[in-house]
């Protein structure tokens, strides 16, 4: 993913879907042949020269202040997350420039696991920034891929991925019930993190094969959304114990790998809880439950 490059395209977007009026530009449709601004007209708007803003648009400008990103964010009225996305895109780390690592597999680590495992009443995983599953607890498993082996985080090979699964695995896209929703923020934060890693080859590879192999996420990719989520509300439609509405929470753990947690609970004395509570009983725990990994004990380099 070439960051200046996906700069020109989010920016092509973004000026695409401004109306000339929202920002008090009369229209004279018989003149226009864009829906969305002109750059000429953005440039103006944002105080920038049109060369300048046009290299930059082309994936040509290097240097861009924050003054100017932040002069055509507030004209294009971006998000916070959009302009973070913006800053990112327009001035890629330094470790960018570097031609990208061999991808190596990532674990839990052992405190992780014990921290999920104490987690014994509440669904909780530890993911990747790719969102692969590294770990999970029984009630995660439970939660949201009871139809895949429990070990399948121990195997990268195996691993399961919210994304993929999300667009790919039919079980698991049936557990939300506003299934369009929950696919835009899945692209959105997904974008937002290629942004910010421009040099992650496994990223790479994740989403060159969501897009050939998910048209219903290249199209939503090709809208350039960016959002981020690490808290709020889950709308879940689960197979066994029926509808819920269960609250999560992220919790980032310290590193440079971008590893976090996210747990799942419902409001005490709710039918959600009771739905939970359910699922917890007709789970039980393996003996072994989520020792660490063999490959732990191998020293893991991350990016």
């Amino acid at each position: 993913m070439d960051g200046l490059l996906e700069l020109g395209d989010f920016l092509k977007s973004r000026r695409a879907s401004l109306r000339p009026e929202d920002v008090g530009i009369t229209a004279h449709p018989a003149r226009r042949r864009v829906a969305g601004l002109r750059r000429e007209e953005l440039a103006t708007l944002a105080g920038v020269s049109v060369t300048h803003y046009t290299r930059l648009e082309q994936g040509r400008a290097t240097g861009v202040s924050d003054s100017v990103l932040e002069a055509i964010a507030r004209t294009l009225r971006l998000s916070e997350d959009e302009t973070a996305h913006l800053k990112d895109l327009a001035r890629p780390t330094t470790a960018s420039s570097r031609r990208p690592a061999p991808p190596r597999a990532e674990y839990a680590s052992a405190s992780a696991r014990q921290l999920l495992t104490a987690m014994s009443g509440v669904p909780a995983l530890v993911l990747d920034r790719r969102n692969d599953v590294l770990a999970w607890n029984r009630m995660g498993h439970a939660l949201l891929a009871g139809h895949l082996p429990a070990g399948s985080p121990d195997r990268p090979a195996a691993r399961p991925n919210l994304t993929r699964m999300l667009f790919l695995d039919p079980e698991y896209r049936q557990l939300f019930p506003d299934w369009e929703a929950e696919a835009h923020l899945a692209v959105a934060s997904l974008r937002l993190v290629a942004g910010r890693h421009p040099d992650d080859r496994s990223l790479s590879e994740l989403v060159g094969h969501m897009i050939i192999n998910s048209q219903e996420f290249a199209r939503r990719w090709a809208r350039h959304p960016v959002r981020t989520c690490t808290s709020g509300v889950k709308h879940l439609r689960h197979p066994l114990v029926g509808v819920m509405d269960l609250g999560f929470e992220t919790l980032v753990i310290p590193g440079t790998s971008g590893q976090r947690l996210i747990a799942y609970t419902a409001e005490h004395g709710s039918p959600s809880d009771a739905a939970l509570r359910l699922l917890g009983s007709t789970t039980t725990p393996a003996a072994e439950e989520y020792a660490p990994a063999a490959e732990e004990r191998v020293p893991v380099v991350r990016r």
